[in-house]
């Protein structure tokens, strides 16, 4: 029987348990996929084919592997934010971040509090079904990803930015749209920052799969640990500053585990730290950025025991570290703004390859996402954009915003002073309980918030 419409959401902000799993059996099992892929490609001869990985990928420190306490909600706010500039085409206009509200009833908690997929969370099949692990596997492995930057920063701001919108500045191939091709790369950018120091950048795969294991599955064919090993190919192909110096997050979420949707986690360290930017004047990331042309073909130099090798990757040199950290806080700014529907004032901090020019540009009716809704949270007032769509028959009404005052210091392009109040805010929280009629909310220090609820009448 289909749940009504006011259970859907009820179940949006229930807690339930994520399991992580990240062990030396993953780092076992993940280099007999990478073997078993090396194969296959031999096969093929196609030398080109086959790149580095990662070095020195392990399980993570015990505290970022306990389970994760999370709502539905909260997972599919964190894919709307990660979602707010996709370069999807034809959907940016219909606000992308929007995308994660045909999931609203794909979970539910077990018995033992485990989240898994309802039976609407399983029908999804074919093309559909490829879309639903490459979508949810966002929201499971950011927020995995992201707990665990929590844990080793604890004091610091944790920023999600698609590291395509980051590469498009130094990369892009062409013009006015710009395009990193198919070259290989990792999916997100994570910003770990605190105002007054340099910040740190992780970066990060996310991958998702509907592969029912059984005792007879073997490593080379676990999904899982071939999602794995591909992402160790793509973060090798991105450093910051010189070659292994850049931490790195890989997360492949298995929906089909028997202990429910379990996200299996491998980390690579690295001790990259952005210069320092000034609260104020030339230098900082109210200044706009230029485009940057970097080498791709052979930028990087690989120790081996010969010598050195050089291989394709897209290397942010040293002496672009304060530029590349500029362009992070910007394209943070310009995804805070989008997930409240900024318009016009999105483009403000992107460059004509980032997609500039389509959010300054007015759009046509029916597709525009504009910041033409106010919500109230225990008396703090935020400005965004809302979404009305249907469950069984009943209106839903779905929020996301930023607060006014937040909202208005991006639109005047303050971003420095944004990040210094953002961070000194950012307990300041509404209560699960002080939020008048909503039914979910999510709330992060960075001042935004997203909230569903039941239209009254």
């Amino acid at each position: 029987m289909d749940s009504t419409a006011f259970e859907v959401i009820e179940r949006l902000s229930e807690p339930l348990t994520v399991q992580v799993n990240s062990s030396s059996a993953l780092v076992e099992g993940m280099s007999k996929a990478a073997s078993a892929i090396d194969r296959e490609r031999a096969k093929r001869i196609k030398k080109d084919d086959q790149g580095p990985r990662k070095p020195g990928l392990d399980q993570v420190p015990l505290p970022e592997r306990v389970p994760l306490q999370i709502t539905p909600w909260e997972l599919l706010a964190t894919f709307a934010r990660a979602t707010t500039l996709a370069r999807q085409g034809r959907g940016r206009g219909l606000a992308e971040h929007w995308q994660g509200l045909k999931y609203c009833r794909a979970f539910a908690g077990d018995r033992h509090g485990s989240l898994r997929l309802t039976t609407d969370g399983k029908a999804p099949e074919l093309s559909y079904r490829a879309m639903q692990a490459r979508e949810l596997g966002r929201a499971f492995g950011l927020s995995v990803a992201e707990r665990a930057i929590r844990e080793r920063f604890p004091d610091h701001m944790v920023s999600i930015i698609d590291a395509e919108i980051a590469l498009l500045p130094g990369f892009a191939r062409t013009k006015p749209a710009g395009t990193l091709g198919a070259r290989p790369r990792p999916d997100f950018l994570l910003e770990a920052w605190r105002p007054g120091e340099g910040s740190r950048i992780f970066v990060v795969t996310v991958n998702g799969n509907h592969q029912a294991v059984t005792a007879k599955t073997s490593p080379s064919s676990r999904t899982t640990y071939r999602q794995l090993a591909r992402g160790s190919e793509r973060v090798e192909r991105f450093h910051i500053g010189q070659w292994n110096n850049t931490p790195a997050l890989l997360t492949s979420t298995e929906f089909l585990a028997s202990a429910g949707v379990t996200v299996h986690l491998l980390h690579a360290g690295g001790g990259v730290v952005l210069p320092v930017r000034p609260a104020s004047g030339t230098g900082t990331a109210d200044t706009a950025i230029g485009r940057r042309a970097q080498p791709y073909v052979d930028s990087v130099a690989v120790p081996t025991k010969r010598g050195a090798a050089r291989h394709n990757a897209f290397l942010i040199p040293e002496k672009d570290l304060s530029w590349f950290g500029r362009l992070i806080a910007r394209a943070h700014a310009a995804g805070q703004l989008s997930l409240a529907g900024g318009g016009e004032t999105v483009g403000r901090y992107l460059i004509a390859e980032q997609g500039g020019k389509y959010f300054s540009e007015t759009t046509y009716a029916g597709t525009a996402s504009v910041h033409d809704a106010e919500a109230s949270f225990a008396n703090a007032k935020y400005v965004g954009t809302d979404q009305v769509f249907r469950i069984n028959g009943r209106r839903i009404e779905a929020f996301s915003g930023m607060a006014t005052d937040l909202y208005d210091l991006l639109v005047a392009g303050r971003v420095e002073e944004y990040r210094r109040q953002a961070y000194e805010r950012r307990m300041d929280r509404p209560a699960p309980n002080d939020v008048g009629h909503w039914g979910a909310t999510s709330f992060r220090p960075d001042g935004t918030a997203l909230a569903i609820r039941l239209v009254q009448g």
